[in-house]
């Protein structure tokens, strides 16, 4: 089991055509409410842009960062707004409660595992600048009890000369163990036992093979039967194959500024975050497909300066991403998106 509860069931595959390029997308007429169809084939979603509805008092802040599902199906969304730092919505978008106050206005990467039949949730939160000290990797449950909590490891021996230390995001190991991304900080992967031990690290800021510029997402992938952890190297705009120990495996296509991924089935999603767009992966970490797919869209995008400079909403486009900055399916097959855009956005993509 996993964070976002990626369910490996018979049927649950999908199958896509190598080479489709998924641009503007048509619009649904209706009872859809006019919400765009994006995609093609078994990629094909009704998009619904400004999913859940908050209750007065409570904002996504800068950003809406993160994507989860607990075993019943509710909705998690971390941010850098409040109250707290996660935000929990039932499966049909109403709201439940906010959780993490520790974190707010920090919060990051979220993922949730099921560890014998309990859920926990692993939150890496952001360090604001002039921190006293940097914030911690932290596991805890579903109702908010903190039960693991990992700063820079000092183990580990690189920040012996405090050396930065800021969270982007966790993976899971099949062991029941999980690695911490130091993506924002020095650029190393740490790796944890079951029991939230100390094991080892591996990557440091470079740009040759089994270094990092920004580790910002990793994911555990075994669709080949060969157990592998893909790690979003950003800043050097590839995905690099390794072993949970670090040792390098080989490395996937070209991908811009690849923020996120998650695996369903056959299909592997990563978020393209200062480009606008979303891309699917097959099992060979190949290109078949991308969402939010313009050649005019993603250059204005990716040459707007500060990035979020393009919060100004009326030049967003339906069925179009602006900074999707986590994507993660559901247990239906649905895709949630969480974008890095100021009063942030999640966007439900129904598959149809």
């Amino acid at each position: 089991m996993k964070r976002r509860l990626f369910v490996k069931q018979a049927g649950a595959a999908f199958a896509v055509g190598s080479g489709s390029v998924l641009g503007f997308p048509a619009i649904l007429k209706g009872a859809e409410s006019e919400r765009p169809v994006i995609g093609e084939g078994d990629l094909r979603f009704s998009c619904e842009h400004d999913w859940g509805t908050l209750p007065d008092g409570h904002t996504y802040g800068g950003a809406s960062h993160g994507v989860a599902f607990d075993s019943q199906g509710n909705v998690y969304i971390s941010h850098t707004g409040g109250p707290g730092s996660v935000f929990v919505f039932d499966p049909a978008g109403k709201f439940m409660k906010s959780l993490a106050p520790q974190h707010q206005g920090n919060g990051h990467g979220l993922d949730i595992r099921n560890e014998g039949g309990v859920d926990f949730i692993y939150l890496s939160p952001n360090t604001p600048k002039n921190a006293p000290a940097p914030m911690k990797a932290t596991k805890m449950t579903l109702s908010g009890e903190v039960v693991w909590e990992g700063g820079p490891p000092p183990e580990s021996h690189r920040y012996d000369n405090k050396e930065p230390f800021n969270l982007t995001s966790t993976s899971f190991c099949p062991d029941g163990g999980w690695h911490v991304g130091d993506g924002y900080g020095s650029h190393f992967l740490h790796r944890y036992d079951k029991d939230g031990k100390y094991l080892a690290s591996f990557g440091g800021k470079g740009k040759e093979p089994g270094q990092f510029a920004t580790p910002h997402g990793h994911w555990f992938d075994d669709r080949e039967g060969v157990d592998q952890l893909v790690v979003c190297d950003r800043a050097n705009a590839r995905l690099q194959l390794m072993t949970v120990d670090g040792e390098v495996l080989g490395q996937g296509p070209a991908i811009e500024s690849p923020a996120s991924l998650d695996i369903r089935g056959d299909v592997m999603v990563c978020t393209e975050i200062f480009i606008g767009r979303v891309a699917f992966l097959d099992k060979k970490h190949q290109v078949i497909a991308r969402l939010s797919e313009d050649a005019e869209w993603n250059k204005m995008i990716k040459e707007t300066k500060g990035f979020r400079a393009l919060a100004n909403r009326p030049k967003w486009k339906a069925g179009m991403f602006v900074h999707p900055h986590d994507a993660t399916f559901d247990r239906d097959g649905n895709l949630f998106i969480a974008e890095w855009v100021e009063g942030g956005r999640v966007s439900k993509l129904t598959k149809v």
